[in-house]
């Protein structure tokens, strides 16, 4: 770097912009110390009076800041004591926010960003900064109290212990500051006390050491509390010229005395390198004799020395490398970002560690064994992981565009950049590993996107910073921009001159914007604020102007574009979500000189929930313009860069930033409070966008793949609404269009191929965050919704747009829903006009997903029944009535129309009788119709919606009867024969089991199917009926029913009670018990014997002894059924002895079997 050399090159950029120093080593006005000591004089620190300093001073200052004192030896003789002092002295450095900057993250306070506007101690001094004695501007903001965000961090924790008095014995030799801090003791602490030792050198702190053995990338609390000591009380610290001043001074005895004094007080440590010195000192031919003079630690750095701040760059390499091993876990992301952001401070500062330590980073970033596990997986990194490496890519950039430096500086870095980019592992800028992309997809060899990829270069994320090396500033008219406030067209323009300016004389910029936007993020990153804004308004007025041409052009070809209903784009590179975010650096160079500072307060980080920021206009400096402020330029690039047509860039990674850039840039937005300018701003814009060609994304027509606008338009409503009502729904209606979701026809030329193949099959294969889009498209209908309740009209136009843009069953639900919920608020009346809307978008949703899978089907049609109700009856009679467009039968019975039905229904409608029988009437019809449509699934409930009407109920009965022998099964013939019995129908409900019986068929080993309780019930209801009603249903279930056990229970069931005792109206009962040696029973019992039979030759035919003891049993039962007819025992007895001569190869079962039946 060019700070702390003695012959600066000439700078390319100005002089007067380089060769001024940042603002925290500006010379400034303090109280000049007397005397040839350290400190003021007498009664001097309680003096408020600021006088000039002495020239000694003044020039003691700027040779302290910028030459070694070793040069300074060389080209003066003999230099007088007092010079000395004041050169040791001013060579400490004297800026609080220096420490601060090496000892805790980001540290950021009022005016640090403005180095061009003026000292920073001028800019400091009426906003609670002081001036300490020693000159070095000292801030009481970070004294905060204990439970301040930020007080574990080095910088608080060394403020607490400097104004606890825990600095103690600071002696400051040559460039050499030493001292003891103490650590106050704690409950599990004792008192314990740290020797800090600090070397400086031109303003810098070059090395440190504590007895804390503090092993971190930050100073620990104790150098912070002694630098701090020496900043704010330099005249209570012994100052000593350097050591070898002080011994050349001594004669032999007084050398030998302190040699001697030295030995004693540490001759554990020292005697041993003392003797080994003593020893080569008298040896002639030793090293030590053969090197003029000897070393002096306290003398400061020689001329070849670098001169920057000490870095611990071992610790950043650990410490990235464990946050990188972290994965992203435990905010790891955070403390990378930090460090970024500790990065870009230095750079700020014109510190040269900044690229010192993004290299220290990078290293361990291409050292990261998860690059090649990705790489061979073909996966790709986390989205956090990408981040990190596009601000790493960003930083890299803003080192190469450094202004002031040297060509040899930017030869290394290219150097290196080109290294790291050419590893295998070296991650794209398109996102992962996209360029492999046709290798997963070979299926398709003839592809385009195959033949593409090949045909592209590749781009690291390193591309960018090394096409930055080869930008420079020497340009003429690029310097008399950032380096005047003043500079215009002059009165007569030479040839070529007319495209430098505009129309009205001011410079234009005419670069490629992210590079321009680039160059600006330089300036700014590299402390030269007033520059960059110079640049970013050239680079503003310049689009404005290309915004008007293009408009012009526009106008010329509007009717032959809107014929052919497309339009090509112009704008192939996309400015947000660009990789060199240049809308973000534009915004940001413009707002941040608008900022109020509520506090003077150095933020250490760590500092929680920040607080918004406030603005306020500041003008344009030099613009004739007096309405011109850089907080409406920050407001209408933001407007023109997010209103940019942009084509949808390719891969996963690309169009999610494009995403998350996009609502960054609108919560930037959302932080300005708009005033009149503002608003002003604002409309101009929004015409321009809406009247807009092929460079706007809210022109009238827009190509097919055009990025969406439905974020920017939400933002763009809501700001206009309170101001110009018409002009926020002509921009919120305009961007409700998703033409990608529309027709396939080809659309206009834009110079860049079609790529059609994705790995993830989907018909929008390309358009990775369709679902994210089409949600933000139903974020703005609902917006537009919400602002229109009450006027009808617009309400109207609204609903209009959702039914032709939005093609989501879900979207539409959801936008249902918000309507519903703020058309019905709970402490006020409705609104029915938004009500209708939420009814009529549910209705959509029902036809939508009438006859496709949705899985949220169930709610839908509940929350339209709500719905409804909510409007009316006559709302409820509609759906009634036109239910097979929107539901199902089953739908529209067991919801639909017994929702419609309930108690709560007519209570919340508060319906008198002929409403009430009326919205019965339409229910019963829907029931009927959807019975004859599906009576397996709608029978029951048509026959429960119709009880109360005769002619209705039979007619459902008598579906039921008709669909019984073709397409009902047994368990919904035997449920709807149960509800009959329970409605006191015995005789429908016998018909009804009686044809479900005769659907059945129970296999020998069903003994436990679900139907064997309807076949009793069913069995139990005959019986009850009468004899007839038995006779009838037996046969039937013979045929049926083969399991034995099932037939001998339902055959012990009709013995135990005699027929007929439900007592049919009409009928005589007897009463007397039936026999089984009479039909009916007789049937039954002789199809009992048989199953059993069968099934004991059944088991029999594959039995295991371990299931010898339950045959025996279920024989017992088969006895049981044998013995009810008259000649039982016989048929017994026969039957075991056939079993006996049969399977008499299962000796052992067939004993257990003589020992049980004989």
């Amino acid at each position: 770097m060019a700070e702390g050399r003695g012959d600066l090159p000439p700078p390319p950029l100005p002089l007067q912009l380089l060769a001024s120093p940042p603002a925290s080593k500006r010379p400034c006005l303090r109280p000049a110390p007397r005397g040839p000591g350290p400190g003021p004089g007498p009664g001097f620190a309680s003096s408020r009076t600021r006088c000039p300093e002495s020239l000694l001073d003044c020039a003691a200052k700027a040779v302290a800041e910028k030459w070694a004192f070793e040069r300074v030896e060389e080209r003066f003789e003999r230099i007088p004591e007092p010079v000395q002092r004041r050169i040791v002295y001013w060579s400490f450095p004297r800026n609080e926010r220096e420490i601060c900057m090496y000892s805790s993250f980001q540290c950021r306070a009022a005016g640090e960003d403005a180095p061009a506007t003026g000292s920073s101690a001028a800019s400091s001094a009426g906003s609670g900064s002081t001036t300490a004695p020693g000159g070095g501007t000292s801030s009481t903001a970070g004294n905060t109290g204990n439970g301040a965000a930020g007080d574990g961090l080095p910088f608080r924790r060394g403020i607490r212990l400097l104004e606890s008095g825990c600095v103690d014995n600071v002696l400051q030799v040559g460039f050499h500051l030493s001292g003891t801090v103490t650590e106050p003791a704690t409950q599990s602490e004792p008192e314990t006390t740290h020797r800090v030792a600090i070397s400086f050198d031109r303003c810098k702190i070059t090395s440190v050491t504590c007895g804390c053995g503090n092993r971190d990338i930050f100073y620990c609390a104790h150098v912070v509390a002694l630098s701090l000591y020496r900043i704010r009380k330099p005249e209570q610290v012994k100052l000593r010229l350097p050591i070898s001043e002080t011994l050349f001074q001594m004669n032999r005895d007084q050398l030998q005395k302190l040699v001697q004094y030295l030995i004693t007080a540490h001759h554990t440590e020292v005697l041993p390198t003392a003797q080994k010195l003593a020893d080569e000192i008298l040896s002639s031919n030793s090293e030590i004799n053969q090197v003029h003079g000897a070393p002096d630690p306290t003398a400061g750095a020689s001329i070849d020395d670098d001169n920057c701040w000490h870095l611990d760059e071992e610790q950043v390499r650990e410490q990235v490398k464990q946050f990188l091993s972290q994965g992203g876990y435990y905010g790891s992301g955070k403390q990378l970002n930090s460090m970024f952001a500790k990065v870009r401070e230095m750079l700020r500062m014109r510190d040269s560690n900044g690229a010192r330590m993004l290299t220290l980073i990078t290293e361990q970033f291409m050292a990261d064994p998860r690059l090649s596990l990705w790489r061979q997986q073909g996966t790709g990194m986390t989205d956090k992981c990408r981040q990190l490496w596009d601000e790493l890519g960003a930083l890299w950039v803003c080192i190469v565009l450094n202004p002031h430096c040297k060509s040899e500086e930017k030869t290394a870095w290219l150097k290196q950049l080109k290294k790291w980019g050419d590893m295998d592992i070296c991650p794209l800028e398109d996102g992962n590993y996209g360029s492999e992309l046709p290798n997963i997809t070979n299926a398709l060899p003839q592809s385009n996107l195959a033949q593409d990829s090949l045909a592209r270069p590749r781009r690291t994320v390193f591309t960018r910073a090394m096409e930055a090396c080869d930008l420079h500033w020497q340009d003429s008219h690029l310097q008399r921009i950032i380096s005047s406030d003043f500079y215009m067209s002059p009165a007569y323009q030479r040839e070529g001159e007319s495209l430098l300016f505009n129309p009205q004389g001011l410079p234009l910029w005419l670069d490629h914007v992210p590079t321009a936007c680039a160059r600006v993020d330089a300036l700014r990153s590299h402390g030269y604020p007033r520059e960059a804004l110079r640049l970013a308004v050239a680079i503003i007025n310049t689009l404005r102007l290309q915004q008007q041409r293009q408009l012009d052009i526009y106008k010329h070809q509007k009717k032959e574009l809107l014929q052919r209903g497309m339009t090509s784009t112009t704008n192939l590179e996309g400015w947000v979500g660009h990789p060199l975010d240049p809308i973000g650096c534009l915004f940001a160079t413009l707002t941040e000189t608008c900022r109020v500072e509520d506090d003077n307060s150095m933020d250490t980080g760590d500092s929680g929930e920040p607080k918004p920021p406030v603005y306020q206009h500041v003008p344009v400096w030099g613009c004739q313009d007096s309405g011109e402020s850089y907080l409406a330029l920050a407001l209408e690039v933001a407007l023109m860069g997010m209103g940019q047509q942009r084509l949808m860039p390719e891969g996963l990674y690309a169009q999610d930033k494009v995403c998350r850039n996009e609502e960054q840039i609108v919560s930037k937005l959302q932080e300005l409070e708009l005033d009149e300018l503002l608003v002003q701003t604002l409309r101009k814009q929004a015409v321009l966008l809406l009247e807009g060609g092929p460079f706007s994304g809210l022109g009238e027509v827009i190509h097919r793949e055009s990025v969406p606008m439905h974020t920017f338009a939400k933002y763009l409503f809501t700001a206009l609404l309170p101001h110009d009502t018409d002009l926020a729904y002509k921009i919120g209606l305009r961007a409700m269009r998703l033409p990608v979701l529309e027709s396939t026809a080809p659309s206009g030329d834009v110079g860049h191929p079609h790529h059609g193949i994705s790995i993830v099959p989907s018909r929008y294969p390309r358009w990775f965050t369709l679902g994210h889009l089409e949600s933000q498209q139903c974020e703005l209908a609902s917006t537009m919704l919400t602002a229109a309740k009450g006027d009808m009209l617009r309400l109207r136009t609204v609903l209009e747009a959702i039914q032709k843009n939005i093609h989501s069953s879900s979207l539409i639900f959801k936008l249902a829903q918000d309507a519903f919920k703020i058309a019905t608020p709970a402490d006020n009346p409705p609104d029915i006009t938004l009500l209708n809307v939420a009814l009529e978008l549910g209705l959509q949703v029902m036809r939508m997903t009438l006859s496709t899978l949705n899985w949220r089907r169930r709610e839908m049609v509940r929350w339209l029944v709500t719905c409804a109700t909510e409007v009316g009856l006559r709302a409820l009679v509609s759906i009634l009535q036109s239910w097979y467009t929107l539901f199902t039968p089953t739908e529209a019975t067991s919801i639909v129309a017994a929702t419609v039905m309930s108690h709560n229904t007519v209570l919340r409608l508060s319906l008198d009788y002929p409403q009430r029988e009326e919205l019965a009437s339409c229910a019963r019809t829907l029931a009927l119709q959807c019975a004859m449509k599906d009576p397996q699934n709608c029978a029951l409930s048509a026959l429960t919606l119709c009880e109360k009407d005769h002619i209705a109920f039979e007619t459902a009965y008598q579906i039921v009867i008709d669909a019984a022998s073709t397409g009902m099964s047994y368990s919904q013939l035997f449920t709807i024969a149960r509800y009959m019995e329970h409605r006191g129908y015995p005789l429908r409900a016998f018909k009804l089991a009686s044809l479900a019986t005769a659907h059945l068929n129970l296999a020998y080993n069903q003994d436990t199917h679900p139907a064997i309780n309807d076949v009793l019930w069913a069995c139990a209801l005959s019986h009850s009926l009468g004899k007839n009603e038995l006779a009838a249903l037996i046969p039937l279930v013979v045929k049926s029913v083969h399991c034995a056990t099932v037939l001998s229970d339902i055959l012990r069931r009709c013995t135990m009670t005699a027929p007929g005792l439900a007592g049919i109206p009409g009928r005589r009962n007897s009463g007397k018990l039936m026999s089984t040696d009479k039909a009916p029973l007789r049937q039954l019992l002789d199809a009992t014997i048989s199953a059993y039979i069968n099934t004991t030759h059944s088991r029999l035919t594959h039995i295991s002894p371990r299931h010898y003891g339950e045959f025996i049993e279920f024989l017992s039962k088969a006895r049981e059924t044998f013995l009810l007819a008259q000649d039982g025992h016989i048929q017994f007895a026969q039957f075991i002895d056939n079993l006996k001569q049969i399977y008499k190869g299962k000796k052992k079962l067939m004993m257990l079997v003589r020992e049980r039946f004989g």
